[in-house]
């Protein structure tokens, strides 16, 4: 953890009836109105603007009515793997009778409807094919599709190139002419709001003669999807979240799901956006990292008994990816120091780094791990053949790394075999040979979208908190919103006297802290941090959290920063 500088929310409004710690918290995040915290799905926006939802529906109903093969066509990470448990589970419990799935397998194919997925697809007889994370960029495998006359219903929320693929209908928020406001939805929140739609065209026609599926049921999947996707949690995706989480909570959600929390170690009757994201996210991406996510498409669709077996696999295998990110990682940061070592700490504005051995379903965790690190927007490759290099980007505050590489590409034609994602994450491929140009290509096109301003490390603080850090205090902040990228959970700062202090697991530091002026003690952890502190009192970023324990619950602190100024 490097030294970085502080920065306070700034709060200048007062909502009526909030008490003042979530007042600060909430206005921080540029809430101003008490109903922008009304959670409930009566709020959710209605999927009348949605461009092409009409066209959609349309041809998934004819499908339903006259029992054609549906194919569904995902992604190989977890909102991928959620939008096609979704649409899987949900079309059959509509009365579809011949529902299959495909994921490419990323070291074959790689991301989309390509038309080599298409070849593959050709195997299932499918008469529709559904996208679901996935297909605004598939040009020629949406031709390839059609002309082997399967119709195609794209649903994706990434943004859209030059040219739209000539599908049968297109759901994108993202794609021009589309007035739908949520921009920032996921994939699995699209094939929600598809879903929703259809449902609602079947019952118009008296379809359900006995019941109908409840939308509701499936908001597990929604939000497990929509906070493993790193998406801004505006309004609308905190609702989609907040209401999984209520039935996740109650009981209601499916074994997989509770196959997962479980094997995480988190308890589901008090489960958070945070155990989402970093429990259970990264446990389901590992199957479409090492190996194939129909591993965790299954894990989703499972009763409880193959649930659980299958969970464990992707524990096997989670571990296996945090052994490989960890020798990854160490490369990187060795690259990165011996850039410090000559005295030149730029190693660039746009950071890209290669090694030949790296596994390329893990280079967007490093990409990411490195980000966090150096603060710069990276980009980790990986070899995938003699002819191709793999590459996954991650962004910071203030360059749209989707768009960045936009302009590389026109500027450079040929330079991108191909690209796509959005604003804070990206996949691209180039030639080998073009590593080199390519590198000095992003570091300027960086440097022409970033300040010194925006380079500079800072941590964001609601504060210091006036009151005990009681567990009551602790709950409430953490249950307060579903916390999550662009409505960030809350981080405090405050003076700390280090009572106790040692190395965990190698590389976290335990620490036992006094707040100053308090005599109450607290334990706190600082993940990744793997030496000891020289000061006995210093002030630390952190944020709240709950350590349970042989049925015994604590405030514990999870220390972002211990190097303020």
């Amino acid at each position: 953890m490097q030294a970085r500088k502080l920065i306070r929310r700034q709060i200048g409004y007062e909502l009526p009836g909030i008490s003042p710690l979530l007042n600060r918290l909430y206005v921080g995040r540029g809430i101003v109105d008490p109903e922008e915290l009304d959670h409930s799905l009566a709020n959710l926006l209605p999927p009348d603007s949605f461009k092409g939802m009409a066209k959609s529906v349309s041809v998934l109903q004819e499908a339903i009515i006259n029992q054609q093969r549906i194919l569904i066509v995902g992604d190989f990470d977890a909102d991928g793997a959620t939008s096609s448990a979704l649409m899987v589970s949900c079309l059959k419990a509509m009365g579809a009778e011949h529902v299959d799935y495909l994921v490419p397998d990323r070291f074959k194919f790689g991301y989309g409807l390509t038309k080599e997925i298409v070849e593959v697809a050709l195997g299932f007889s499918p008469d529709v094919i559904v996208t679901v994370d996935n297909g605004i960029s598939s040009v020629e495998g949406v031709d390839a599709a059609v002309s082997n006359n399967i119709k195609v219903v794209i649903t994706d929320h990434h943004v859209s190139g030059a040219t739209l693929p000539a599908a049968d209908a297109i759901l994108n928020p993202n794609q021009p002419g589309c007035a739908f406001p949520s921009k920032a939805i996921a994939g699995v929140g699209v094939a929600f709001y598809l879903l929703s739609a259809l449902r609602s065209s079947l019952r118009e026609i008296n379809w359900f003669t006995h019941g109908q599926p409840n939308l509701a049921d499936f908001l597990d999947l929604v939000a497990l999807g929509t906070i493993a996707d790193v998406v801004p949690m505006d309004k609308n995706n905190r609702i989609l979240v907040a209401e999984g989480l209520k039935r996740i909570r109650a009981g209601r959600a499916r074994p997989g799901i509770y196959a997962l929390i479980s094997i995480s170690g988190a308890d589901h009757a008090r489960v958070t956006s945070r155990d989402l994201a970093f429990g259970i996210g990264p446990r389901l991406n590992a199957a479409g990292r090492l190996e194939n996510m129909s591993l965790g498409i299954e894990c989703l669709l499972a009763d409880k008994d193959r649930a659980l077996e299958l969970a464990n696999r992707l524990e096997q295998l989670n571990t296996e990816r945090k052994s490989i990110e960890a020798d990854m990682k160490a490369q990187a940061q060795e690259d990165i120091s011996q850039y410090q070592t000559l005295g030149q700490n730029e190693f660039g504005v746009g950071v890209c780094l290669f090694h030949p051995q790296w596994h390329q379903g893990v280079v967007g965790i490093v990409a990411s791990r490195i980000k966090d690190q150096i603060h710069r927007p990276v980009i980790a490759f990986a070899k995938a053949s003699e002819h191709e290099l793999k590459g996954s980007a991650r962004s910071i505050p203030g360059l749209h790394i989707r768009d960045a590489l936009d302009t590389i590409a026109a500027k450079n034609p040929g330079l991108l075999v191909k690209f796509g994602g959005h604003a804070m994450a990206a996949g691209l491929s180039i030639e080998p040979r073009n590593f080199e140009k390519f590198r000095q290509l992003f570091d300027e096109e960086a440097q022409r979208w970033l300040s010194e301003e925006d380079l500079e490390q800072v941590v964001v603080s609601d504060g210091e908190i006036d009151e005990e850090l009681s567990l009551s205090l602790a709950t409430m902040v953490i249950e307060a919103a579903p916390w999550g990228q662009g409505f960030p959970e809350p981080v405090f700062d405050g003076e700390f006297e280090v009572l106790d202090q040692r190395i965990v697991a190698s590389r976290h530091l335990k620490l036992k802290l006094r707040p100053i002026n308090s005599t109450n003690t607290l334990e706190a952890i600082a993940f990744n941090h793997d030496r000891l502190l020289e000061r006995r009192q210093l002030r630390l970023a952190y944020r709240l959290d709950i350590n349970r324990y042989r049925g015994l619950e604590s405030v514990q602190l999870i220390v972002e920063c211990v190097d303020l100024s």
